[in-house]
């Protein structure tokens, strides 16, 4: 399958272009070759915490989603006549 993504860095940044506010970071995400970047506002904690949510997901969309409940489609009821 590959290499998963995983967290580069993580870093103190000034505020993106165009944005107001303080207490950016900058992040940066790999798997293989392919890189995203990019900037997020809170604290080092929260930007870490939300970017570890992003990896799982890009990752979860990758191998496909496990744990997932069985739908059964209910009987769509007839037209009245």
């Amino acid at each position: 399958m590959g290499q998963a993504y995983e967290i580069i860095s993580i870093d103190k940044a000034d505020a993106p272009s165009g944005t107001d506010g303080d207490n950016w970071h900058r992040y940066v995400i790999a798997q293989g070759k392919n890189t995203i970047r990019g900037h997020r506002q809170g604290s080092l904690r929260s930007v870490k915490e939300a970017v570890d949510g992003l990896v799982a997901q890009l990752n979860e969309r990758r191998f496909g989603k496990r744990g997932r409940v069985n739908l059964v489609p209910t009987p769509k009821k007839s037209a009245a006549s």
